[in-house]
Order: structure tokens, then C-alpha cells, then sequence
């Protein structure tokens, strides 16, 4: 009998909003896709852009991923749609979830991927968060064995990321200890702004050069794939973004399987 493969859940979190939490967890959902997982987009954040960004429009009285935080007989499963994408599934977001409201069980998502039997259905789950320290997520952080953590390199998000390692050594050394950080993702980046270099390079020096990863430069075409329904590879593979997220997909995928990466 074929050994099963580690299942990899990475939640794409950063304090501070704004950063390029959805951009980046609906296009590498692409990517991992493009190089044949089978994937699961978690969209823990009721802003539900991550359904803009698969062209995915839930019907009224569709169950939302949400509903687990609100009824104990709710299921992730019920949540699970097909996207148009082959080999991507996404469990939506309840844009009406008030985020004060519901069971305050942190290992509440990591419960339900391991009881229902996930990890026979998918390859690999991509965890898009709320900025916001609350429950959701907490939950996000428990369930997940990768971080990645994108930032705009400008000072306030590279705030939000010291006060997301704040939270996170405490979840890696206390709660979840399995949890490794992929990475820094620097996003909208542009060279030639002074102060993308010096926050970057901060970056660099307070957690390690080998933990930034290569930027994803700033690209409109990012913002209109998400208004056609579309990830990059898709709406304009020729782009910058596409490039970038291409580039992003393989390195992370390598990473995932060397013993040796940091993370």
C-alpha cells in the first residue's frame, strides 16, 4: 500500500490588512493547482474576496465555512464547492459573520480537517485569515503545519508582521508545535522606492535572508483579475504577476519537500 503524503495546510496571515492576504492565497491556490495538487481555499476572512478571486458566486443558503464557528453540527464539508478550476475547491466565506459572535474553540477547524477525513480528499490547504487577533484566526494558526506571511514594504506592515510573530511564537513553542514558518513575502513591491529596500532589508536582518522570499512586484493586472473572476495565471499569464506567482508556486513547492528549508 502507497504511503499518504503529509497533508500541508498554510494559512496566509498578517495583523495588519492590506497586505495581499487573498491576492496571494487565491493565486498560489492556482499555482499548486498548475503543478497537480489537489487543494483546498479556506476562507476564514468574511470579506469573501477569495470567491471573487475563483469566480465563485455562493447561493443564498449555501453553507459557509463560518457555519463551524456556529452551529457544533456544522460541517467544513458541507462548506466545500468545485471552482471552475480543475483540481480547486473552495470552502467560502459568510460575509454577515460577526466576527465577536460564535464558539470560541480554537482547535475548532483543525478538528473538523482531521474528522472528516480531508487529508484523503486534498493535497494540500491554503488558509486565507482576518487580520484581526480573534478566534477565526487563532483557528487558522492551530490547524495549519506552514505561515506564510505576505507584507507591503512599507512601515505599517512590517508593524503588523512584529505583532503577528508575537502571536506566533507563542502558538509554535505553547499550542502548535508543528507549525514552521514558510516565509515573508514582500507584495506590490517596487525596487526603485527607497523605502520598499530599507523595510525589506529590516525584514531581512530580523528574520533571516533565507526566510524573505523573492518579491511579488506590483501589477493593476492583479487587482483586475480579481474584478474578471480570475487568478493571474489565468486572466494574464503574460504579466509581472503571473511571473512572480509562477516563480512563487515552484520555490514554495520545492521548500514543502526539503527537510533542509527553514521552514
Amino acid at each position: 500500500m502507497a504511503m499518504q503524503t503529509e497533508l500541508h495546510i498554510i494559512v496566509i496571515s498578517n495583523r495588519k490588512g492590506g497586505s495581499g492576504k487573498t491576492t496571494v492565497s487565491v493565486n498560489l491556490a492556482a499555482e499548486f493547482t498548475a503543478l497537480g495538487k489537489r487543494v483546498l481555499l479556506i476562507d476564514l476572512d468574511s470579506q469573501g474576496h477569495c470567491a471573487l478571486g475563483v469566480g465563485v458566486k455562493p447561493k443564498t443558503g449555501d453553507a459557509r465555512v463560518h457555519h463551524l464557528f456556529l452551529d457544533p453540527a456544522a460541517t467544513l464539508t458541507d462548506a466545500i464547492q468545485p471552482t471552475t478550476i480543475e483540481n480547486l475547491w473552495l470552502a467560502p466565506a459568510d460575509t454577515l459573520f460577526d466576527h465577536g459572535s460564535g464558539m470560541r474553540d480554537e482547535q475548532r477547524l483543525r478538528n473538523a480537517i482531521i474528522s472528516e477525513g480531508l487529508k484523503a480528499r486534498f493535497d494540500l490547504i491554503i488558509i486565507d485569515t482576518p487580520p484581526s487577533l480573534d478566534t477565526l484566526l487563532l483557528n487558522g494558526l492551530m490547524a495549519a503545519t506552514r505561515v506564510l506571511i505576505p507584507y507591503v514594504p512599507h512601515f505599517l506592515s512590517y508593524e503588523g508582521v512584529r505583532q503577528l510573530v508575537r502571536v506566533l511564537f507563542k502558538v509554535m513553542t505553547r499550542d502548535n508545535r508543528g507549525l514552521k514558518i514558510l516565509g515573508f513575502l514582500p507584495t506590490m513591491a517596487a525596487e526603485n522606492i527607497r523605502q520598499h529596500r530599507t523595510v525589506t532589508g529590516e525584514m531581512s536582518h530580523q528574520f533571516g535572508a533565507n526566510r524573505v522570499l523573492n518579491p511579488i512586484r506590483s501589477d493593476i493586472r492583479l487587482a483586475e483579475s480579481f474584478a474578471a473572476g480570475k487568478p493571474i495565471r489565468f486572466y494574464a499569464p503574460k504579466s509581472r504577476g503571473a511571473e512572480d506567482f509562477m516563480q512563487l508556486g515552484q520555490a514554495l513547492a520545492e521548500a514543502l519537500h526539503d527537510p533542509s528549508h527553514p521552514g
